[in-house]
């Protein structure tokens, strides 16, 4: 039954082309269960000529709607999070922002946490706007122009591809950014004691 919704929505969305994946990349953002790439993969594929603008639209339309989820999470907080997931992905999310603040939405981007679930938290954790919009539009510009870039190279084999091997090549990716990350916090902290 779940899936029946599920695969209803992903048509409908995918019917209205690219104002379809703009809702679709708002409103995953802060509450809805369907990711955009199941939108953006098949308009790319379809139309390899658009797939750059597509994922131009995905990320900005997910950067608007996680100033929502930011908004949510500031208005409801963490009754809200709970309500909807276990306590242990809360604690887990909370973790995130304590150790690495609003560069956690940038990791997000390639979790398989729900992005939601970190805009939320995001105003939870009174992370700034500011940041929100910037690692934001890093890691949900780098997720979905990563997908394009797959699609402009591979065309129907993309599918397969990402299905595939997108999840531990965004897992290498995260690893490697955070290494990058460590490596100039030592060096900076370094050249402060110096």
């Amino acid at each position: 039954m779940w899936s029946d919704w599920i695969n209803a929505a992903v048509e409908w969305f995918l019917s209205y082309g690219s104002w379809g994946l703009a809702i679709l990349s708002f409103f995953e953002s802060s509450f809805f269960p369907v990711p955009p790439d199941v939108i953006l993969i098949p308009l790319g594929i379809a139309q390899p000529e658009l797939v750059w603008w597509y994922a131009l639209i995905t990320t900005l339309s997910s950067v608007a709607g996680a100033l929502l989820g930011w908004w949510i999470g500031k208005k409801l907080g963490r009754p809200l999070m709970l309500r909807f997931f276990k306590l242990e992905t809360v604690e887990k999310v909370e973790t995130y922002f304590d150790r690495y603040g609003g560069f956690s939405l940038a990791i997000a981007g390639f979790t398989p946490i729900p992005y939601k679930v970190f805009t939320i938290a995001s105003g939870m954790c009174n992370v700034r706007i500011r940041e929100v919009i910037i690692w934001s539009l890093l890691g949900r510009g780098v997720r979905f122009f990563l997908e394009a870039l797959i699609i402009a190279w591979l065309g129907k084999a993309a599918s397969e591809f990402i299905d595939q091997y997108f999840g531990p090549l965004t897992l290498a990716l995260v690893a490697l950014v955070l290494l990058v990350a460590l490596v100039w916090h030592l060096l900076r902290r370094k050249r402060a004691e110096n």
